[in-house]
C-alpha cells in the first residue's frame, strides 16, 4: 500500500481545498499514488477519502459565509475531472455526496441552515442507498424500503438498498423510502447507527472500489430531524434534479479520459528503442503513426472536458435560478438537455481513447503488470449508468418533435 502524505487539520477559519489551490493539486498527486495498485488489489481507499474528509473536500460547494468554498458548478466538477484522473473510483465515491448536497443543504432563500450544513461544513461525507433491486423499472421511484412511527418518538426504518455508492466511506447515508401514507421520504442517519449494516459486495468489473454495495436497515431509529419529507420541498420529482448527478459521472468519464492521455505518452516513452519491424521509425516515440494516435487521443480529452464543463454552466444557470426561489422548469430541461448530450458525447470519445491506448503499447501493454485495462473497464462501467443510446433517442426525439426529456428516473 501506497504512503499517504498528512495535511494540516482543518479549522473553521480555513477554506476547503479550493479548486486551483495549492493544496488541492498536493492532494490529488497524493490520491494519484497507487491507484492502479488499489484497483488491482482491491484496497479500498480509506485513507484517499479520510484526506478529501480532513481536507474539507465535500463543503466545495456551500456558501463563503457557510464555511464552505463557494465554488460553482463548474468549478466543482473541473476539480472532479482532476481527481478523476487520479483515481476515478474515489472521484465516484463523492457522486452522492455532491447530490446530496445540492438537493438538501445548500440553503434556499429565507430558509435556516440544516444540521446537515453544518455536518458538510466540517468536513463529514454523505452516501446514498436508493437503488432497490426488487424495482422492475429502475429509477421509477417505488420503493419497499418503509419508515414507520416509533410509539416511543420517532421513526423505524426497514429495508435493503443495492448500488450504495460511496456509503461505505461516508459519515452519513441517505436512504429512500416510502411513508404509511404512500408519500417519500429521505431518511439521513449516521453509518455507525444500530441496525445499519454496509456489506462490501460490489463486485463489478470496473470501479470497484466505490463502495457500491447493499445496504441493510434492520428497525433503524430515526429521529424526527433525520426524516426529510419530500413535501417539505425536498422532493425528487422536481423536475431534472438529476442531471447534475448524471453529469458528475459523464465527468468522471472525462477524468479517464484524462488518465489515458498521460498514459498513453508515458507509453511510447517507456517503449526506448523497441519499436514493430513494419514502424516509420527507430523509435517508437518518433514514430508518426504513433504520434498521431496520442494527437487524438489528446485531442478527444480536450473535447470532453470542454464538453462537461459547457453542461456544467448550463447547470449553474438552473442553480442560480433555485438559489433565487424559482424552479424554471425550461431552464431546467436545457440543463438537462447539455448533460445528456455530454453524456453520449464523452462516453463515446473515452470508451475509444480507452482502446487506442493499446494501439501506442502494443502487446506489451496488455500486460497485467500495468492494469491499463482498467481505464476501459472503469469507463465502461460508468458508461452502463443509463445508456447512452436511451439519451440518444430521447434528444433525437426532442430535436424532430419538441418532446421534452424524461423529468425524473435520475434521467
Amino acid at each position: 500500500m501506497n504512503a499517504f502524505v498528512s495535511l494540516s487539520e482543518p479549522s473553521a477559519a480555513q477554506d476547503p481545498a479550493l479548486p486551483g489551490s495549492d493544496v488541492l493539486r498536493r492532494l490529488t498527486e497524493t490520491i494519484a499514488q497507487g491507484a492502479s495498485e488499489r484497483d488491482q488489489q482491491r484496497i479500498h481507499p480509506y485513507e484517499a477519502v479520510g484526506l478529501l474528509r480532513q481536507a474539507r473536500y465535500g463543503a466545495l460547494r456551500l456558501p463563503r459565509e457557510h464555511a464552505g468554498g463557494g465554488a460553482t458548478l463548474r468549478q466543482l466538477l473541473g476539480s472532479v475531472l482532476e481527481l478523476a484522473a487520479a483515481d476515478s473510483n474515489v472521484a465516484h465515491v463523492l457522486r452522492n455526496h455532491f447530490s446530496f448536497v445540492e438537493r438538501f443543504v445548500l440553503p434556499a432563500p429565507g430558509q435556516a441552515p440544516s444540521r446537515w450544513l453544518d455536518a458538510v461544513a466540517q468536513g463529514a461525507i454523505f452516501g446514498v442507498a436508493a437503488g432497490e433491486l426488487s424495482t422492475a423499472a429502475v429509477g421509477d421511484g417505488s420503493l419497499d424500503t418503509t419508515v414507520v412511527p416509533d410509539p416511543a418518538g420517532g421513526w423505524r426504518l426497514n429495508g435493503i438498498k443495492f448500488y450504495s455508492t460511496g456509503s461505505l466511506y461516508a459519515d452519513y447515508v441517505a436512504v429512500r423510502a416510502s411513508l404509511p401514507d404512500g408519500h417519500a421520504a429521505t431518511a439521513v442517519v449516521p453509518v455507525d447507527r444500530a441496525g445499519v449494516r454496509l456489506d462490501d459486495d460490489w463486485f463489478g468489473m470496473g470501479q470497484r472500489l466505490t463502495g457500491t454495495g447493499t445496504t441493510r436497515l434492520t428497525d433503524v431509529h430515526l429521529t424526527g430531524d433525520e426524516l426529510l419529507l419530500d413535501r417539505d420541498g425536498h422532493d425528487y420529482r422536481i423536475p431534472y434534479s438529476s442531471a447534475i448527478a448524471q453529469l458528475f459521472l459523464t465527468t468522471v468519464n472525462a477524468g479517464i479520459l484524462r488518465a489515458v492521455q498521460h498514459e498513453a505518452v508515458a507509453l511510447v516513452k517507456r517503449r526506448g528503442d523497441r519499436n514493430f519491424a513494419h514502424g516509420l521509425a527507430a523509435r517508437p516515440e518518433d514514430d508518426p503513426v504513433l504520434q498521431q494516435e496520442i494527437g487524438e487521443i489528446a485531442s478527444a480529452a480536450f473535447a470532453a472536458e470542454a464538453t462537461v464543463l459547457a453542461a456544467a454552466d448550463a447547470l449553474d444557470r438552473v442553480a442560480e435560478s433555485r438559489q433565487r426561489g424559482a424552479h424554471d422548469r425550461e431552464l431546467a430541461l436545457q440543463g438537462a438537455l447539455a448533460a445528456s448530450k455530454a453524456k453520449v458525447v464523452v462516453d463515446s470519445l473515452t470508451l475509444r481513447a480507452a482502446t487506442q491506448l493499446f494501439d501506442v503499447g502494443g502487446a506489451s501493454a496488455a500486460t497485467q503488470r500495468y492494469n491499463l485495462d482498467r481505464h476501459w473497464r472503469n469507463a465502461r462501467t460508468l458508461a452502463s449508468h443509463n445508456p447512452a443510446s436511451l439519451k440518444a433517442r430521447l434528444l433525437g426525439q426532442y430535436e424532430v418533435h419538441g418532446t421534452p426529456l424524461p423529468t425524473g428516473g435520475f434521467f
